[in-house]
């Protein structure tokens, strides 16, 4: 079964930046796709960024595209989440998850296991 521990979540202000890690269980890298989550209070759980292992198809939601970036080290079993320009709107609970069945990998009901999650609060 596969294991994610997110971590690297935390406070920071307006405009500011944060790296979230992921880091992942080896059978995770054998998976279709990988992923980054988030949930707001109140609102449905819904996909940052994801990508996949053999063709290396990256989704952004448009939320974020051009401040986020996900990335992965293969050698140290970690996927990232870079988060530049952040606006309190990107307040949320992140989750790292992968999936082992193909496609649909930008949608997170695909999703098969997950992390614990990671706080950030991005203040005003």
């Amino acid at each position: 079964q596969a294991q994610l521990v997110e971590s690297g979540g935390g406070l920071v202000q307006a405009g500011g930046s944060l790296r979230l890690s992921c880091a992942a269980s080896e059978r995770t890298f054998s998976s279709y796709a990988m992923g980054w989550f988030r949930q707001a209070p109140g609102k449905e759980r819904e996909t940052v960024a994801a990508f996949t292992w053999r063709a290396g198809s990256t989704y952004y939601s448009e939320s974020v595209k051009g401040g986020f970036t996900i990335s992965r080290d293969n050698a140290k079993n970690t996927v990232y989440l870079q988060m530049n320009s952040l606006k309190p709107e990107d307040t949320a609970v992140y989750y790292c998850a992968c999936k082992y069945s193909s496609g649909s990998y930008f949608r997170a009901q695909a999703y098969d296991y997950w992390g614990q999650g990671t706080q950030v609060t991005v203040s005003s």
